[in-house]
């Protein structure tokens, strides 16, 4: 498959909100225009005029009845949408220009080629928020697309500025063709929108990293049809890409904003919701006021039950969240899925709502119900390889109000959640064994999926840090997972299954669910105040204040897995010591390996299934070791406010860097032979599964490779500058580069220093460990990239793309906050530690290579040379 097809990992934009007592820019805008001034002249202007009293000049026009002929198919709706032979056309009231309309483009129908990449039905790309602008000179609507992250209140002096540099810009233009016959509504021609002659509001194949054009003899519209409050129009659109014709289906939804939108709510670091920015300019200010608001769905109390809510009685909201379920999911999975995302109830409650969230089958029948129609939140159920699920939602730019949301179901997650539930939790559940679950195991791991990405497009992100509220051996204890009911106060952590729990302690609660913190973050986030934003920010701080010191109620934000600044808040991992949680992780891998030739056979079949799972093995032994690795220059970042007694920043305290260095050389460096020399190599190598085949790994190659990664990991500048920043201030009580060197010294070449033999593994774990210091030598130079003008933001929040990968170097997250703590690195002392090191091992080895077997000197040799070329710099 070409490369172009994989670039699409961002499809969700996320759009700006506004508040109600601010005029919108586009107003200001319109304010500035109808003054009259252009270029420094008085000259008379034609503006987009919505005034509905004015006659409009119909002269030269077609009359009404010879545009819209007596052939025209008609829709009524938010415009009237008539198709006249292979045209379409738009009767666009004039009270509704100049109104704010949401783009909503989703794929309908994908090929083959994005299929294999992920890519399917149901995905969001590529929102804007435009309006439609009349134009009485030049006879001409102007499509204009707006900025939604500014306000200014109306009539301050710093609107003229505001005005002046931030000006939407124009996208595209429609001819008016006519107007009705009281001339209430204008007639543009709008087939050019969506039939691939441009792709002003939809350019989908741009969006998907393939760019390229519509190929307007192999493109056409499916049909437009008009609703209530939006307009739904579908368009087959094809392109060449790279020689080969791709067609794709798309859905485009002209959505009309409220002209009264949502109270918005401002974000707060303590708790970890999506969200979008926002600029506040006015007159009174000292500097530019910043906010990020959250997004959230539309609950607000009936206005009969406003008092009874006010006075803490449940109600029952005005317009609950319902969720669709496709009709192309299996019926098997559908009360699973139901259940996962009514389970959110409970946490609605928190927030005063009863009946909040409701599951449904999609209509079968009903000729208006479509999927990607925005006026309905459906779980699409893609018919995929690619083993996954997320959560992504389309909100309101003005106010950060959720409209609906779209979950999209892989097929095949099934097939990674097989193997989670067999090697996180078989050594302890008998029913975990077997190549095929009963559907009620698979329906139960199906409905925590379920509930967890419906969390997200309740508006949470992944809390990273949940997992570590609790301690490592609560986890083996059946009252306190009964009670605590998951492996985490959140199901947004990736605390998958209860790795920790040993057979013999009857532990049954091994599944995530709706935990503690997710009930108080619905609850912050929906509770309804009814006042503006910044009133009732005293009310939401007290709330977290109340909550500060328990564990419980932490959020923890998504890092890059290879070099996670916060240890405690890692995906996979369980529980508040890494270690030790390994551990109790190893042991139950031990016994799970030599009984995968056993579990996986199934007479007549080959043994894939069997290098899959060994496979599986070797990723939770990877995961493992990098929850340890995090500790290393590891700083617990906590976000905090004034009058809190917590500090904002922490290393990790020098016992528990030494243990962690301590288990990598024991468990990970040391390659385990129960891992990678056993019975099953006879039969299989480990197998992992890629878009282009099964990928078969020798065993040594396997190892070499993985611990490779965590080798170069291990001696990044930016993990070695926090442990200087470490020692800087904490002097003696800091775990500094010069105590991970010697640990790493003697535990690498222990056998060295004993003047014992190596093996071909050990030999392989001396070369990589060189190997990493001299290559992270060489790069320690700040290479400094050219800025562009304006950065262009992902189209889509990561926090919304689940990950269900085993290979924790495959996954990184994109941080929201940016930590320092490297600069110059050819004048740090983590270079002259690197060197350092080399230089004791190049005297170490000069005085080994004498007396060694042949095998192991000429590997000292060969490390001799390439520390002498590296010291030398030749």
């Amino acid at each position: 498959m070409h490369a172009s097809y994989r670039k699409l990992l961002w499809l969700l934009p996320c759009v700006a909100l506004s508040a109600q007592c601010f005029t919108s820019l586009d107003v200001i805008a319109q304010s500035k225009k109808k003054g009259g001034w252009l270029f420094g002249k008085k000259t008379p202007v034609a503006v987009a005029d919505t005034a509905t009293k004015k006659k409009p000049d119909t002269k030269g026009m077609k009359p009404y009845k010879e545009v819209i002929t007596t052939e025209a198919v008609s829709h009524d709706g938010l415009f009237k949408v008539h198709r006249v032979k292979t045209d379409y056309f738009f009767e666009i009231p004039l009270k509704l220009l100049n109104r704010q309309l949401l783009v909503v483009n989703k794929l309908s129908k994908v090929p083959e080629q994005l299929n294999d990449a992920g890519v399917n039905k149901g995905m969001n790309y590529a929102n804007i928020v435009i309006t439609f602008e009349r134009d009485t000179l030049l006879n001409k609507v102007f499509l204009r697309k707006q900025n939604p992250f500014l306000e200014v209140p109306a009539g301050n002096a710093i609107a003229q500025s505001v005005a002046d540099n931030f000006i939407p810009s124009l996208i595209d233009q429609l001819k008016i063709e006519a107007y009705n016959t009281d001339t209430t509504a204008l007639v543009v021609n709008v087939s050019k929108l969506f039939d691939g002659s441009n792709n002003s509001i939809n350019n989908v194949f741009d969006a998907l990293g393939m760019p390229s054009s519509p190929i307007r003899d192999l493109s056409r519209i499916r049909g437009i049809k008009s609703f209530q409050e939006n307009i739904v129009a579908k368009s087959e659109l094809t392109a060449k890409i790279t020689g080969v014709e791709v067609s794709i289906e798309t859905t485009t939804n002209l959505v009309l904003l409220s002209e009264q939108p949502m109270k918005p709510r401002f974000a707060d670091r303590r708790v970890g919701l999506f969200t979008t920015p926002r600029w506040y300019f006015s007159d009174a200010q000292h500097k530019l006021e910043q906010r990020e608001l959250i997004t959230r769905w539309r609950l607000e109390p009936r206005q009969e039950d406003m008092q009874r809510y006010f006075n803490g009685e449940l109600v029952e909201p005005k317009q609950p969240i319902i969720y669709y379920i496709d009709a192309s999911t299996p019926a098997q999975w559908r009360p699973y899925i139901k259940a996962g995302i009514e389970d959110w109830q409970k946490a609605f409650e928190a927030a005063g709502f009863k009946h909040a969230i409701i599951a449904k089958d999609a209509p079968v029948n009903d000729p208006d119900f479509d999927g990607d129609d925005a006026r309905y939140s459906v779980v699409t159920y893609a018919a995929s390889a690619k083993a996954n699920a997320m959560g992504p939602s389309v909100t309101d730019p003005r106010s950060g109000e959720i409209l609906e949301a779209d979950i999209i179901w892989w097929h095949n997650v099934m097939s990674t959640l097989h193997s989670w539930v067999r090697i996180q939790t078989g050594a302890i559940d008998p029913r975990a064994r077997g190549n095929h679950f009963s559907d009620s195991l698979m329906g139960h791991a199906i409905r925590f999926v379920s509930s967890h990405e419906v969390g997200h497009t309740l508006g949470l992100q992944h809390n990273m840090g949940s997992s570590f509220a609790f301690d490592v051996d609560s986890l083996r204890s059946p009252g306190f997972t009964s009670r605590m009911g998951g492996t985490a106060p959140s199901i947004m952590d990736y605390a998958r299954f209860n790795y920790v729990a040993q057979p013999g302690d009857n532990v049954t609660q091994i599944t995530p669910a709706i935990g503690v913190y997710d009930k108080f973050a619905i609850g912050w986030a929906y509770r309804y105040t009814g006042k503006n934003p910044h009133d009732e920010l005293p009310e939401l701080n007290k709330q977290l204040r109340a909550h500060e010191n328990d564990p419980l109620y932490a959020f923890g934000e998504q890092q890059d897995v290879r070099d996670a600044i916060d240890p405690r808040s890692q995906i996979e991992d369980l529980g508040n010591d890494a270690v030790k949680a390994s551990r109790y992780g190893l042991q139950n891998l031990k016994r799970i390996v030599p009984q995968i030739l056993t579990w996986t056979k199934e007479e007549g079949n080959n043994y894939d299934e069997a290098g899959k799972m060994l496979n599986s093995a070797i990723g939770q032994w990877n995961q493992y070791g990098y929850h340890v690795l995090a500790n290393i220059g590891g700083i617990y970042v906590t976000p905090t406010v004034y009058g809190q007694q917590q500090n904002s920043y922490q290393h990790v305290p020098k016992k528990k860097q030494q243990d962690a260095v301590k288990y990598l050389l024991e468990e990970v460096f040391n390659t385990p032979a129960w891992l990678f020399k056993n019975d099953i190599y006879t039969k299989s190598y480990p197998i992992k599964e890629s878009p282009v085949g099964n990928m078969e790994y020798g065993a040594l190659v396997y190892a070499k490779s993985l611990q490779s990664y965590f080798f170069y990991d291990l001696l990044r500048d930016e993990r070695l500058s926090r442990m200087l920043e470490n020692e800087a201030a904490n002097g003696a009580a800091a775990y500094t580069v010069t105590d991970l060197m010697l640990d790493m010294h003697q535990g690498m070449f222990a056998k060295t220093i004993k003047n014992q033999p190596l093996d071909i593994f050990e030999r392989n774990s001396q070369k990589g460990f060189v190997d990493a210091l001299i290559v992270s030598i060489d790069k320690s130079v700040v290479r400094a990239d050219a800025k562009k003008l304006q950065e262009e933001a992902p189209l889509n929040t990561a926090g919304n793309i689940c990950s269900f990968s085993l290979q924790p170097q495959q996954e990184n997250a994109r941080a929201s906050r940016n930590l320092m703590y490297f600069a110059v690195n050819r004048v740090s002392d983590a270079v002259s530690s690197k060197r350092g090191e080399l230089s004791r091992l190049l005297q170490l080895l000069n005085s080994r290579k004498g007396t060694a077997d042949r095998a192991t000197a000429d590997h000292y040799n060969d490390l001799i040379i390439r520390i002498q070329q590296a010291l030398n710099n030749k």
